[in-house]
């Protein structure tokens, strides 16, 4: 029953139009104070004091460019990771124009496919192999004479950036030195060495852009050609009649290369005939994530925290362990490593090659280490030192390989 104050539907037709009109505008304007009353203390505008104003704003933007500049890092990873560009005359180098360098060793460019379809150029050479002390002897003139048992391969994995022949001279200067050893004697089981140097997509001459599953490619390209190459030159599965030569692959990464090499030793599709028998890590690290963390090793910093949106890992730190995992189940040992440091290296800590040295340790994998005296990051094999103790490890791995081989 409505209340005495309200007045019913058949009054106020009764009272006409205008009465009707008037309760409908006062219910309308009671409801609307219920409302702003409800509202009151919750829409209250906020007041900021004007001193506080500038340092709001200041914070605002600096929140929004380290925003932006986190997306830009995780969206073009592959760009600031890998320069094939840098610097910009990278492209365009020819091997032609640093043959002079090379201390009378001859480099031949070659090509071969990845997997998917992308043109790869290499640098291909071949050396002789140190006689050792015993060169004079008549036992090793016997030697000499007799069909290799191997043949020793380094196939070579540059860093982020540059390309192919500016390296070449280093190089040539590291195989001399590989050649002129006299402490290390393989004249028993092989004569030659043939250094390939990779380039990988995008760099250099190659097709294609770089990325990690690219290079993943890239590399097992690399082993597929010189296991062509290999039974070119010694016959099927290393056997053309009286000849048997079997291949020892040899991997040596520089920087960003070490990651590309253990990737390949780790969990690269390679013919059964060649597998990885040892690798030369030059001025290696951990991985991706461990050098956003010492680039950026203030804990303020997002950048460091980017670890879950990498794309590109180079983790040789998990590399090692499917190494030495892989060797277990095999009942085999592990390809030996060779870590190659450079004393005043700006870019990577020796605490990461310290790290991996470590790491090799731990799970049984046989590991040396050489320290390049006053070298920078660039300079590991660019110094007199650093040609001398790559050699030497050239040599200690294609040792190691020949004596768990046979």
């Amino acid at each position: 029953m409505a209340g005495a104050d309200t007045p019913t539907a058949s009054a106020m037709a009764a009272a006409g139009p205008a009465t009707a009109m008037l309760a409908v505008a006062e219910g309308s304007s009671s409801n609307a104070s219920i409302i702003d009353t409800a509202l009151e203390g919750v829409c209250e505008p906020i007041h900021i004091p004007t001193f506080l104003l500038p340092p709001l704003v200041f914070t605002g933007l600096l929140v929004a460019l380290w925003t932006w500049k986190c997306f830009m890092m995780v969206v073009f990873q592959n760009k600031i990771i890998y320069m094939p560009f840098f610097p910009p005359t990278s492209r365009s180098e020819t091997i032609e124009n640093w043959e002079s360098m090379c201390g009378g060793i001859k480099w031949v460019k070659e090509n071969t496919l990845s997997a998917d379809g992308k043109k790869l150029s290499l640098a291909v050479a071949t050396v002789p192999l140190p006689k050792g002390r015993q060169q004079a002897s008549a036992a090793s003139a016997q030697t000499t004479n007799k069909p290799p048992t191997a043949h020793i391969y380094v196939l070579y994995f540059q860093g982020n950036a540059g390309s192919i022949p500016p390296r070449l001279p280093d190089i040539s200067w590291v195989l001399h030195a590989v050649g002129a050893s006299k402490v290390h004697d393989l004249s028993a089981h092989a004569q030659q060495l043939t250094f390939v140097c990779l380039s990988y997509r995008g760099y250099w001459t190659s097709r294609g852009r770089p990325s990690e599953p690219g290079l993943r490619l890239d590399a097992e390209a690399g082993v597929r050609w010189i296991a062509e190459r290999h039974e070119q030159a010694f016959g099927k599965d290393g056997k053309d009649g009286a000849t048997q030569t079997r291949p020892i692959l040899l991997v040596w990464g520089q920087s960003i290369g070490s990651g590309v090499a253990t990737n390949l030793a780790a969990t690269g599709r390679v013919p059964p005939s060649m597998p990885v028998r040892g690798l030369l890590l030059e001025t290696p690290f951990v991985s991706i994530k461990a050098m956003l963390q010492t680039l950026y090793p203030q804990k303020w910093l997002p950048y460091r925290y980017l670890g879950i949106f990498l794309r590109n890992h180079l983790d040789s730190w998990t590399n090692l362990g499917l190494m030495a995992q892989a060797a277990r189940e095999k009942g085999t040992s592990a390809p030996m490593v060779y870590i190659l440091e450079a004393e005043r290296d700006e870019l990577v800590p020796k605490e990461q090659s310290e790290s991996l040295y470590q790491r090799c340790q731990e799970l049984g994998i046989p590991v040396e280490k050489g320290v390049v005296p006053v070298a920078f990051h660039q300079q590991a094999i660019a110094r007199g030192d650093g040609k001398k103790l790559a050699a030497q490890a050239i040599l200690k791995l294609a040792q190691n390989a020949l004596d768990s081989s046979t």
